[in-house]
């Protein structure tokens, strides 16, 4: 079985009766596309893979924990599309949905997510769309994270495409925080009181600060190295 004949089962097993004949209906069309968002996400992967491999050689240490790759689902887009009021159309979620592909960098550092982000954004193929800081600018909940989305040309065999992917950058803190968090939140009809959305603010500020020492103390020791060790 072919990958994407194995996607195509995995993805008529995976959806409730109303996406599924949506689904059916455009079910060439739709794993077409959903190759292509593929695709893109395997240029951004190979571009943090080749990142990861530099920093190791040259710098002695690699600033990329972990890297994470995600297809949102036929039902998710299916349920974002009729929640931001779109048309249910291949067009309209190419146009209108920015993370249908996704890739999430954990990084060890708070200032490898910037580092990570500014090396892929100065890569003459990649467009920055659209960022949203919040680490600098946290969620009421006490999210934190680095939000890009960019586009990517894909190399087809008798043309070029433009394809957007989400990046998501993260330490390794915010990754287990956020992590965590949705474990205990993951039923969105449940409502935490104020007592334990406090609680779970105070734990993200842990988080936050836990990261700024680590931060700080790795700064410290680059600075005490270069004076010992100058080049």
């Amino acid at each position: 079985m072919d990958r994407d004949e194995q996607y195509r089962e995995q993805l008529l097993a995976s959806i409730d009766d109303e996406t599924l004949e949506w689904v059916k209906d455009k079910s060439i069309e739709y794993i077409k596309l959903m190759s292509y968002y593929r695709c893109a996400m395997m240029e951004i992967e190979t571009k943090f893979k080749v990142l990861k491999e530099e920093y190791s050689l040259v710098h002695d240490r690699n600033p990329i924990n972990s890297i994470r790759t995600r297809l949102k689902s036929p039902k998710s887009i299916k349920e974002k599309m009729e929640r931001l009021g779109h048309e249910i159309s291949l067009e309209s979620i190419e146009k209108k949905l920015n993370d249908v592909a996704g890739i999430r960098i954990i990084c060890a550092f708070k200032d490898d997510v910037y580092t990570l982000a500014d090396a892929l954004l100065k890569q003459d193929d990649v467009t920055l769309i659209q960022t949203k800081d919040y680490i600098k600018n946290p969620k009421e909940n006490g999210y934190r994270s680095l939000h890009m989305i960019v586009s990517i040309p894909i190399y087809l065999a008798h043309t070029k495409r433009e394809m957007k992917v989400e990046v998501q950058f993260r330490t390794i803190a915010m990754d287990s925080w956020a992590s965590m968090e949705h474990q205990i939140v993951y039923k969105k009809d449940v409502k935490l009181s104020k007592e334990m959305q406090m609680e779970l603010d105070e734990c993200a500020d842990l988080s936050a600060a836990l990261d700024e020492k680590m931060n700080n103390l790795r700064k410290s020791l680059f600075e005490k190295e270069c004076i010992i060790n100058p080049k």
